[in-house]
């Protein structure tokens, strides 16, 4: 039987599950990567100081796919976290997402769940239709909590007002009458128990696949050696930006690790709505395990250029996409797949979702001739 030889741009979640399925099924897999590692945005390392760190910023793994859940699991043990986040309001934190006791902290009160789910629908901006993210917040909570909480938040994170962003970026918070100050609610909130890099290790250790990093696609020029190819860069860098680049929101990186502290701060993340040009600081031991006599902690800088790292998820920027979306439909023998190449804000797990969905596809019409 004859197999293919596929080449992959991008060792991060999509790349690499492609990668693996592939390879099972009995291609020859060549993955490129044009930073110096594999990994993706979840690389993790240990520091100068020796604790494991995330170099782009909090990885925190959640996921209610028990399909995505078994098929990580082959390559790494995990350890159960629950993520939590306060927010900071006048020098003072408070559970986030909000929740009854975000409430009876923040305005003095005593409610119960009752009370929580009354107090909202008193305070609540009724929105009809609920377009953007504005429309989503002033619609569950209301005005004062919004501007307390999601509005600067917003700003900073995005660079745009929240009634420029479409709904689904706020909806992804969700709005609590209960006292559950955890960040997510799904099945499975774990951690990689030896980190991300270490999984990604073993998901690209087949004697199929042949990892070369410090390779930018755009300066290949031997494609035609390749059956097919898996894009997961950006999809306008793909088409030389040929309509306009499509936005896309960056991140700066400020770690410091601080010696002889123990515990910076009470949870995982403290975000920062109000104050200060970073968005928020998490402390990597709450996220790890990790025992150590310092604690290391990064703050997140959003910024317009640099790495894409977020999709901006508004109406002018889906029509451009989909013009790109077009293009992409028309490259026969180039699979799009991941957050940047299909342009939307995935979360790990749906990206690893959407990855082998495409790689069933993709093993189903690369099936060798016997």
């Amino acid at each position: 039987m004859t197999f293919s030889t596929v080449l992959i741009t991008g060792a991060g979640f999509a790349g690499s599950t492609i990668a693996r399925e592939l390879a099972n099924a009995g291609h020859r897999v060549h993955i490129i990567d044009k930073r110096p590692h594999i990994a993706g945005n979840a690389f993790d390392e240990l520091n100068a100081h020796g604790v494991l760190v995330h170099r782009y910023g909090p990885h925190i793994f959640h996921t209610n796919s028990e399909r995505v859940w078994q098929y990580l699991s082959r390559f790494t043990e995990w350890r159960p976290y629950e993520h939590r986040v306060r927010g900071v309001v006048d020098g003072k934190e408070y559970p986030f997402p909000i929740n009854r006791d975000t409430l009876n902290q923040l305005y003095g009160l005593d409610l119960d769940e009752t009370g929580a789910a009354e107090f909202f629908e008193k305070h609540r901006e009724p929105r009809d239709p609920v377009q953007t993210s504005e429309d989503v917040v002033l619609n569950s909570v209301g005005r004062d909590l919004y501007e307390k909480f999601f509005l600067n938040y917003t700003r900073k994170q995005w660079g745009m007002d929240p009634s420029e962003l479409k709904a689904g970026v706020a909806a992804r918070i969700p709005v609590r009458t209960n006292t559950d100050d955890r960040y997510f609610t799904d099945t499975y909130q774990v951690m990689p128990a030896e980190g991300y890099t270490k999984m990604f290790e073993r998901m690209l250790n087949h004697p199929n696949i042949q990892v070369k990093l410090g390779v930018d696609f755009s300066e290949l020029t031997d494609l035609e050696l390749y059956d097919h190819i898996v894009y997961t860069g950006p999809i306008d860098a793909y088409f030389k930006h040929c309509y306009g680049p499509l936005p896309y929101r960056s991140l700066r990186f400020k770690h410091e690790h601080l010696a002889d502290v123990q515990q910076f701060q009470q949870v995982g993340t403290v975000n920062y709505p109000n104050d200060h040009a970073y968005t928020r600081i998490t402390e990597f031991k709450h996220l790890t395990g990790q025992e150590h006599t310092g604690t290391s902690i990064v703050r997140e800088y959003p910024e317009a250029e640099g790495d894409p790292y977020y999709p901006i998820p508004s109406d002018t920027n889906e029509a451009l996409f989909k013009r790109y979306r077009e293009l992409a439909e028309k490259e026969a023998g180039v699979t799009f797949v991941g957050r940047l190449a299909e342009y939307r804000y995935y979360n790990m797990d749906q990206v690893v979702g959407a990855a082998l969905s495409a790689a069933k596809k993709l093993i189903e019409r690369l099936r060798p001739s016997s």
